[in-house]
This record gives structure tokens, sequence and C-alpha cells, in this order.
């Protein structure tokens, strides 16, 4: 693996997350390299969404470091939110959500360019909607929603994707190809990523690192290391919700 392959993107330091001075998770430190699949975990209410949402600057840090690459900017980091049922009611085709991935790069250029365009219809074919692009996002099944809001979010970058349970609500057929297409973008395509989930028995076969946020500490380590760890040991082994 080379140089480049190695840098590292993300080096977060004492991260104190919350909401208007309130803090929900304390002391979270981790590191994240290109390349990696990192899994985030833990109960509810522990400052997962937070942190992603602190990440991407829609919620300003309460302490800490967050150290980002030269490569990374903000608008160059491609995120997939939870599914809500504003998101699901958006009365756009297929591909005016994807190529709407671009927005943050336009400025104040009031048009897709021609590169942008096949970049989105390449997208489109990655994740297997192309044939798709002419219909309704809100007449679309909750598997094909994902595909859309995933090949939107690539369109942002090539570098970093930051999935927020990805999977939730789906069945457990299409559960198992969202899980394949993010493995597939990680190892085929070199795009680090970033996810929340509950589920953490599946994801363990995909992730390299996991980050554990507990009660004012987390745990961050490879997958190996985690699953020797008590955290690990616990949360894997129990009925646990993230």
């Amino acid at each position: 693996m080379d140089t480049n392959e190695r840098e590292t993107l993300l080096s977060c330091r004492d991260l104190t997350l919350g909401y208007e001075n309130h803090a929900v998770a304390e002391h979270i430190g981790f590191e994240v390299t290109r390349g990696d699949y990192l899994c985030i975990v833990g109960e509810n209410g522990r400052g997962k969404s937070t942190l992603v949402k602190t990440l991407l600057g829609l919620q300003p840090l309460l302490g800490g470091q967050i150290e980002r690459s030269p490569a990374l900017k903000r608008s160059t980091i491609g995120y997939l939110p939870q599914q809500t049922p504003v998101q699901r009611d958006f009365p756009a085709t297929v591909e005016e959500i994807v190529i709407s991935g671009f927005l943050k790069k336009c400025g104040l250029r009031p048009f897709y360019t021609k590169r942008e365009r096949a970049k989105a219809e390449e997208k489109m074919e990655r994740l297997g909607i192309a044939a798709l692009k002419k219909r309704c996002y809100r007449e679309l099944s909750g598997g094909q929603l994902q595909r859309v809001l995933l090949a939107r979010a690539l369109c942002a970058t090539d570098t970093l994707l930051l999935l927020d349970e990805p999977v939730a609500g789906l069945d457990p057929k299409v559960t198992q190809e969202m899980y394949g297409i993010i493995e597939g973008l990680n190892r085929e395509d070199g795009i680090t990523i970033l996810m929340i989930s509950h589920d953490i028995a599946a994801v363990l076969g995909y992730a390299t690192h996991i980050l554990h946020v507990m009660h004012g500490s987390c745990f961050f380590g490879t997958t190996e290391e985690y699953q020797k760890s008590e955290a690990g040991k616990l949360f894997a082994g129990g009925d646990h919700a993230a």
C-alpha cells in the first residue's frame, strides 16, 4: 500500500459533542486513514449522529480538536443521512436527486457541467438505478431510495462517505445488498467509510475499525482489537440498540 493510501484524513482528539452547550458525549478520540471502513456503534443517545453532524460542520464542536487532511474539505464529504418521511416525499426525479450531489461544488454557477452530468450517470450505473432515472423519487421502494441517496452522496465525493444507519427499515435481502454495495465502494473504489450502525454482528465482517461511543468515554481500535475488548464482548454479544 502506497503512502497516499495511508494518508490520515481525520484526526479527532478529546472531542466533546452536544447541543447548545449540553454535552451528550465526551472524551471521543479516533483517527481515520484513507481506505478505512470505520463502524460507529453504541447505545441510543450516546452521540453517534451528533458526531457525524459535527464532522460535517452541521453542529458546533463543544470541545477538543478535529484535524482534517488538506485533501478533505467539508464540501468533498459524501453524506447519507437517516431516511425521514420528508425525504421520501420529495417531488423530483431520480436523476435530479442524484445530480444534486454536486450542488456544493457548483458555487454560484447556475448549471451542471457536462462532466458532472456524465459522472451522475456513472454513479447511477454503478448502483444499478440508471433505468430509474426518470422515475419520481417518491414512487420508489425503500431499497431503491437508499441507492438513489447513496448515488447522490457519491457525486459529492471520491474520498469519504458518512453513512447514518444506511440499512434502517430495509428488509433482510435488501440489507445484505446494501452492505455488499458499501463494501464494494470501500474495497474496489477505495472510498473511506464511516458508518453508524446498530447491527454490530453484521458489520464486524466488513469494518476495519470500530469506534464504540460510551458514557463519558469511547473505545477505538481495529475490529480484531474490539472483539477482544470488554466493550466488544459485552456489546457484540448482547441485544443492544445503537
